[in-house]
């Protein structure tokens, strides 16, 4: 895949965004009723050189700040939550090569990510006693390289992807101190030998993100290939934290897309004959509810700034502390976009009226697009990290969920 255009700085990624979305919400409420998958849109992002700004600038790319990169999250969910769903592991799995890769991978990865190439998760599972738990394997093979069983689901966009990105346990690998295996992730053509990628994601929410099945039969795997897992946790990290803030963005981006479409409906809708009032705009009750709503949303827009800014502060200087109050800034963001993101689009139908929840709008998606993406992880569990930091001052745990 070639791509004809490369990014060069942090204004243009944003501004390219802002473009982007504004072609993309003009048939976001179509795909999602008829869960018909955005080929053509995920061609477009690939086209328009967004999925190469995290390139460092050693190898070509703009080397974009995690504010930027919050930034264009933000704009593109607020016009189609799906679709700016689907590259969120792609810029997570470049972030784990920066840090865990070997030389020659990263040339040769970022390379493909500049020319447009997606790369997409293949993470999760289904079974184990908790998510954070693994049968995927890959063992050894005598003649070198692995062999990679196992099967993953919420793989989102892998129907999309070039690339998809395996975590797997290292069947022969020495078990970590504290007795849990070791992982790494296996970077594989999404075509290779022993590899189906099912489209069978069937949530009532974010319908088109390909979050499906992916099933892995003796997969032969390079070496070079594989990138080590388990020790990007080893020390003070904000690896955990950039991929949290992203999914904050979406939260974020959605809630702002929820008010921008309470503003359309109120337009259209009729007051409250109590309210005495000509307009829905002007029934007192309406503008305090909208008013409300703008400050729950810009407060969310405003703490998940913050928060990448503590990244990339963070980034510059990793001490223990630094990294700590950067990842309690993102569990803070994390949880106030979440909870804007349903506010904001629970209460769109409110302030537009019945007529609001007509069938053919699909306002739902907002609503729906918030709930099962608020899932991904727990905010209570957040909420407990803030708390301990705050009181006793804990530092939260080193994993790729704060």
């Amino acid at each position: 895949m070639t791509t004809t255009h490369v990014i060069r700085s942090g204004g243009e990624a944003v501004e390219t965004a802002r473009k982007l979305a504004a072609s993309f919400a003009e048939r976001a409420g179509d795909r999602d009723r008829d869960r018909r998958p955005p080929a053509a849109e995920v061609a477009e992002l690939s086209e328009s050189g967004l999925l190469g700004v995290t390139v460092p600038a050693r190898f070509g790319g703009a080397e974009v700040d995690v504010a930027t990169l919050a930034e264009v999250f933000r704009t593109l969910a607020a016009a189609d939550a799906s679709l700016a769903q689907i590259p969120h592991s792609h810029f997570v799995f470049l972030e784990a090569l920066r840090r865990q890769g070997t030389e020659e991978q990263q040339a040769r990865y970022f390379a493909e990510a500049l020319a447009g190439a997606r790369f997409a998760n293949a993470q999760s599972e289904r079974g184990g006693r908790t998510a954070a738990e693994d049968a995927t394997t890959l063992r050894r093979r005598e003649e070198g390289g692995y062999t990679l069983d196992g099967e993953k689901y919420y793989s989102t966009g892998a129907l999309f992807a070039d690339w998809l990105v395996v975590r797997a346990v290292l069947a022969d690998g020495p078990p970590l101190p504290d007795g849990l295996p070791r992982k790494a992730l296996a970077y594989i053509r999404r075509g290779a030998e022993g590899v189906t990628v099912e489209d069978d994601w069937d949530g009532m929410g974010q319908r088109t993100t390909a979050s499906g099945t992916v099933r892995l039969v003796g997969v032969r795997v390079d070496g070079d290939e594989v990138v080590p897992y388990s020790t990007l946790f080893d020390g003070p990290t904000t690896y955990g934290a950039r991929a949290q803030v992203l999914h904050a963005a979406l939260d974020a981006g959605i809630a702002r897309g929820a008010l921008d479409a309470a503003v359309t409906t109120v337009a259209k809708a009729r007051p409250w004959f109590e309210s005495g009032a000509e307009t829905a705009a002007a029934d007192p009750l309406t503008v305090q509810q909208a008013g409300e709503l703008e400050i729950t949303v810009r407060s969310a827009e405003a703490l998940l700034r913050e928060a990448a800014e503590a990244i990339d502060a963070a980034e510059r200087e990793p001490t223990g502390d630094a990294t700590a109050r950067a990842s309690v800034a993102t569990a803070v963001a994390k949880v106030a976009a979440s909870r804007a993101s349903l506010e904001a689009s629970s209460a769109l139908f409110e302030l537009g009226g019945t007529r609001s929840a007509a069938d053919a709008l699909n306002l739902s998606r907002y609503w729906r697009d918030a709930r099962t993406h608020t899932l991904h992880d727990p905010a209570r569990w957040k909420v407990q990290h803030v708390g301990r930091w705050l009181l006793s001052g804990t530092p939260p745990p080193r994993h790729g969920q704060i």
